[in-house]
């Protein structure tokens, strides 16, 4: 007979690639977790993983069934929802990722006025690139994601947040804030700092602007970085722009907002969404974060007729 138990025991090996790291992990012994895991195989006639492999790796057959038994685990999970429900109660915990840019911007607004209204859901937050956040869902090491959408990816769900501005800082004396219009191919340039691969804020840039092949020759010297903050900085001290999301001019002083300058032939845009396992069963939890978010939210950003959404994949 299959339990509960080994199913468990299955996806946190698949999950750490280590049958001693997964063991931990599920607070057992690894000959325990590696027996139980072994009396699934001998139950079934077939191998879960191969340990030949450094790390473990599933075996084509293990795959789909580490995938049925995500969808088993997460289906069993909905009867406690039910139950929680029944009960009117508000309760759990809440494993969310968030991408770096807008981990700065957009978590001080909300989670300490989320935790304290909801003192019973015990919240952990990761900061990750989104890549991280969909493998991170896929694995079920978080609950939700927060970042840009569409993700293109139909084992995930979004639910749609707000919608921000893409909008250049440039130095203060860069001849891009003093031209009345300022359209896209003019930050085509090679003047233009980044952030470094793998953040979605980035490809949106390069997808904006199609310059895949944009050499850095005019900058003082070759530099992406993993923070905006970083960036903006360079700018003030080295010259040249960047790109920035609307939200991070919330946290500008009233003189740096000079140095803010808006697309005048287009209003890019980036669509925030919740993004959620398709299994996933937690749905009250996801709905109060989702209005918790929104709450804080200027109601100028919640609609996507503002402008047009730039993807990133």
């Amino acid at each position: 007979m299959i339990t509960i138990t080994q199913l468990e025991y299955i996806l946190a090996v698949d999950t750490y690639r280590h049958f001693a790291t997964a063991a931990e992990k599920c607070f057992i012994t690894q000959p325990t977790l590696s027996m139980q895991i072994k009396k699934l195989e001998e139950f079934l006639d077939i191998t879960i993983f191969d340990r030949s492999k450094q790390p473990i790796i599933p075996t084509d057959v293990g795959k789909n069934i580490i995938e049925q038994a995500r969808i088993i685990l997460s289906e069993t999970k909905k009867i406690d929802e039910i139950i929680t429900d029944h009960k009117n109660t508000v309760e759990g915990n809440l494993k969310i990722g968030i991408i770096p840019t807008l981990a700065p911007f957009l978590l001080p607004m909300f989670i300490g006025d989320y935790i304290r209204r909801y003192p019973s859901i015990k919240v952990e937050v990761e900061e990750l690139v989104s890549e991280e956040i969909v493998q991170s869902l896929r694995k079920d090491k978080i609950d939700v994601g927060i970042f840009v959408t569409p993700a293109k990816d139909d084992r995930i769900r979004e639910r749609h947040l707000f919608y921000e501005e893409m909008m250049i800082y440039a130095h203060k004396d860069h001849h891009l804030l003093k031209q009345p219009i300022v359209e896209v191919k003019d930050i085509a340039t090679p003047e233009i700092w980044m952030l470094s691969d793998g953040h979605c804020f980035r490809n949106q840039v390069i997808n904006l602007c199609e310059m895949h092949d944009l050499q850095h020759q005019e900058l003082p010297f070759e530099f992406e970085s993993n923070s905006l903050e970083t960036l903006m900085k360079i700018v003030d001290r080295e010259g040249g722009f960047t790109l920035i999301p609307e939200l991070a001019t919330q946290y500008l002083p009233t003189e740096k907002l000079a140095q803010v300058k808006k697309f005048t032939n287009i209003h890019p845009l980036r669509e925030v969404s919740l993004v959620y396992s398709r299994h996933y069963s937690k749905n009250k939890l996801l709905d109060l974060l989702a209005e918790q978010i929104k709450s804080i939210i200027p109601n100028s950003f919640l609609s996507s007729d503002r402008g047009t959404i730039v993807e990133w994949r």
